[in-house]
């Protein structure tokens, strides 16, 4: 196992990352098909196709999800991933052609590096070209390139974020998550309460934002650019209903890490991606897909490094990669 979302057989990861300009793009896609669920509890989501999961609704399956930075410019990335997947014959038959159902969720990380250059058609295609069923980088990468946490009082006392994927297996069932963590919020390793990576004052010390609400009059600044997007993927078999509660509790590993959570200036959203191999508990996958987000995120920022002025956790702390 590669301790990544591609455990998961059947889900392939493609990335492509704009160093210079701090943003990019990873798709996470199901060439089969995957029973796919949402959940958005963040206040400014930036998405795509997600009215198509409402259970409700007709398509049972989706092809691919595109995590992007570039605010609602990078939505466009989900159009190469269209035309990628269309030209392999893969999408929805709709008798004249095949129509890719590709969701989408963006994060805003136009503060950081240059913010003229967004993902677009060509990077969105080149990440759906590159997709595999192998190790996944994490780190300053993908949709995590441009990625920050803690934004408290003003962008420049905020933390270098990434992206980051674990999985967890029980016998034969599988869970994975992958995330880019852009939070407004401090990230937080809930099995200690200490504070990884969040908003700084004098000196490099957290502020510790939810004491520094709960102390003091706030107004928040002007467009801090927010939002944290993330996948789960299982082998388990789900209906849509069954996939759109483990999206919603796999924003619980949002809430164990990331405070304060779904914020109004946060869009956080999370799908779920089911490929139906094996018959699985329902409660035990959204618990499993609860944990899987949660270490995830924590490895989101300690596999970060320090861009675009600011610091992330392995440089604070003093310490090589983890």
């Amino acid at each position: 196992m590669f301790k990544a979302i591609t455990d998961v057989s059947g889900i392939r990861v493609g990335q492509v990352s704009d160093r210079e300009a701090l943003t990019g793009c990873t798709v996470i896609i199901s060439p089969q098909g995957a029973v796919a669920g949402v959940d958005v509890r963040g206040s400014a989501p930036g998405t795509r196709e997600t009215d198509a999961l409402d259970p409700l609704n007709l398509v049972e399956k989706i092809h691919a999800v595109v995590l992007t930075g570039g605010s609602a410019f990078g939505l466009d990335a989900a159009g190469g991933v269209m035309e990628y997947l269309e030209g392999k014959g893969i999408g929805y038959d709709v008798g004249v052609t095949r129509v890719p159902i590709v969701a989408a969720a963006v994060l805003f990380d136009l503060g950081i590096g240059n913010p003229r250059v967004r993902p677009d058609g060509a990077m969105g295609y080149q990440a759906a070209a590159a997709a595999g069923e192998g190790p996944v980088e994490e780190g300053n990468v993908g949709a995590g390139t441009g990625a920050t946490v803690g934004k408290l009082l003003n962008p420049q006392g905020s933390m270098k974020s990434g992206l980051g994927t674990t999985s967890l297996r029980v016998g034969d069932l599988i869970v994975g998550a992958l995330v880019a963590v852009n939070a407004w919020g401090d990230v937080v390793d809930p099995a200690t309460g200490k504070i990884l990576a969040g908003a700084l004052g004098p000196g490099n010390t957290f502020i510790d934002t939810e004491k520094y609400l709960r102390e003091n009059p706030y107004t928040p600044p002007r467009n801090p650019g927010n939002t944290t997007i993330g996948v789960v993927a299982t082998n388990a078999r789900l209906e849509k209903t069954g996939a759109a509660k483990v999206a919603q509790q796999a924003q619980d590993g949002y809430a164990r890490a990331i405070r304060p959570v779904h914020t109004m200036l946060d869009g956080d959203t999370t799908f779920c991606l089911a490929t139906g191999q094996v018959t699985a508990d329902l409660n035990q996958v959204g618990s499993l897909a609860a944990q899987a987000m949660a270490e995830a995120i924590l490895r989101a920022v300690r596999q970060a490094r320090g861009a675009g002025g600011l610091p992330a956790a392995v440089e604070l702390a003093g310490r090589e990669k983890p």
